[in-house]
């Protein structure tokens, strides 16, 4: 059996921070993902509002990292869950168990500054931007110093096969 999901979308607040009672963290966070096709009538787009869960490791990395109106990538699963409500009621809730998060947008495009790439990967957190250490230009060398980001190819690989 299979129950995967992946949903893109902006987060309608900020992420919450709460512990179990053993200390596991625990965050829980709303999506506000646009369907794909616009409405007939009114030539717009619904937007679905989906109740995200994410826990341990991947719970601190969201509420550290992502802040209300910041665009994310959820994978994980889809989980029902039955509840009672404060008058005795029988309810149901749907919510996606968060297994890893990614930005969907860059830094600067959500809060201003530089781009990068962050995600949770096996419930901990990583980071594929370029350390300080790593040259940014695969070994060629810094841009020129005219501000084009293009550098100019010194070496040379060979006949290429087209």
């Amino acid at each position: 059996m299979l129950n995967k999901i992946f949903i893109m979308g902006r987060l309608t607040r900020d992420p919450e921070l709460r512990r179990t009672q053993t200390g596991t963290p625990v965050a829980s966070f709303s999506l506000a993902v646009d369907r794909d096709f616009k409405d007939k009538a009114t030539g717009e787009r619904t937007t679905d509002f989906i109740d995200v869960v994410a826990w341990r490791q991947t719970a601190e990395f969201v509420c550290r990292y992502f802040a209300k109106g910041r665009m994310a990538v959820v994978e994980g699963r889809l989980q029902i869950r039955d509840w009672t409500d404060k008058e005795g009621g029988k309810r149901r809730s749907a919510e996606v168990i968060a297994d890893n998060i990614y930005f969907g947008d860059s830094k600067r495009d959500g809060e201003g500054g530089g781009s990068y790439s962050t995600g949770s990967h096996q419930g901990g957190s990583y980071n594929n931007a370029l350390s300080a250490s790593t040259d940014p230009f695969g070994g060629y060398g810094a841009p020129p110093a005219d501000g084009d980001q293009f550098a100019e190819l010194t070496t040379d690989d060979g006949d290429l096969p087209f």
